[in-house]
C-alpha cells in the first residue's frame, strides 16, 4: 500500500485471493502510523512491513502498534474483525502476536547508521533493506547501483547479519530481507546471507512482455525506412533499465 495504488478495499481482496491458496500475505504500509497498522492488522495479514524506520525508537513505535494494551497500543477490536474470524477463532488474542511477523524497512542513509541498534530490538523479526531509497538519501537517485550506494548497503547487511548471530541464544536479532534489482540479482542477495528476498515485481513482468510484443510486431513490418533504432528505449538490443541501473 506504499507505492501502489490501491488502499485497504485492494488489499483486503489480494488476502483473500492469497488465503484461497494458504499463501501467507504480508502488508507494506504507506506510512508508519498507528492508525494505518490497526487498520491493516484487522484484515488478518501474516506479516505488515512498516517503511522509513529511521531509529530504534521508532521501530519500538511499530511493534507497539501491533500489541494490544498493555504491552502496545493496537485499537481493540478483536471480535468483529477478518483477523479473528469476525470473532470465531476464540483463541485469536492468545497466539496473534507470535504469529505475526513484523518487519521495519531501513531505507535512508541516517537510518542505515543506526541500523545495527534497529536490529536488535524486542519484537523486529526481520529488518527490510531499501536501496532506491538509500541511494535517493545519499544523492544518487537516477544511481542505485554506484559503489558508494552499494558500498554502504553491504556494511549495513553485515551488521543486521552479525546482530543476528550475535543474539540467536536469546532469540532476538532480526533476519535480513532486501529487494532484488537489475544490478543485484536474488541469487546474489542469498550468497551475502539475505534470509528473505523479493524478486520479480509484477509491473515489471508485465510492461517487460508488453514491451517484447511491440518489439516483435515492429520487427515483422520489416518497413527497412533506414531510420535508427539508437535513441529507441524499444529498439532490440537497447534496454531502458540498463540506462537508468548503469553505475
Amino acid at each position: 500500500m506504499e507505492h501502489g495504488y490501491g488502499g485497504i478495499p485492494e488489499a483486503l481482496t489480494c488476502l483473500r485471493s492469497l488465503a484461497a491458496t494458504g499463501t501467507p500475505a504480508i502488508l507494506r504500509l504507506p506510512e508508519s502510523t498507528a492508525a494505518w497498522a490497526k487498520k491493516a492488522l484487522d484484515l488478518g495479514p501474516q506479516g505488515i512491513m512498516f517503511p522509513m524506520i529511521e531509529s530504534p525508537k521508532e521501530a519500538q513505535k511499530a511493534v507497539s502498534f501491533c500489541r494490544y494494551p498493555l504491552n502496545g497500543v493496537r485499537g481493540a477490536a478483536h471480535s468483529i474483525v477478518r483477523a479473528s474470524g469476525y470473532g470465531i477463532d476464540a483463541g485469536y488474542l492468545g497466539h496473534c502476536e507470535d504469529e505475526l511477523l513484523i518487519m521495519c524497512q531501513v531505507e535512508c542513509e541516517d537510518a542505515i547508521e543506526k541500523i545495527e541498534k534497529i536490529a536488535v530490538v524486542e519484537g523486529v523479526d526481520c529488518i527490510q533493506m531499501g536501496p532506491l531509497d538509500l541511494s535517493a538519501s545519499m544523492g544518487y537517485l537516477w544511481d542505485p547501483g554506484n559503489k558508494k550506494v552499494r558500498e554502504k548497503l553491504r556494511k549495513a547487511e553485515k551488521q543486521v547479519l552479525e546482530g543476528k548471530i550475535g543474539n540467536e541464544k536469546n532469540n532476538g536479532g532480526a533476519y535480513l530481507a532486501g529487494f532484488a534489482m537489475p544490478h543485484d540479482s536474488p541469487e546474489e542477495l542469498k550468497s551475502r546471507g539475505y534470509h528473505m528476498v523479493s524478486g520479480a515485481v509484477d509491473i515489471l513482468l508485465f510492461r517487460k512482455a508488453a514491451v517484447e510484443d511491440v518489439k516483435k510486431f515492429k520487427l515483422s513490418l520489416e518497413i527497412g525506412d533506414g531510420s535508427s533504432d539508437d535513441d529507441d528505449p524499444t529498439a532490440e538490443g537497447v534496454d531502458a533499465d540498463d540506462k537508468y541501473w548503469s553505475e
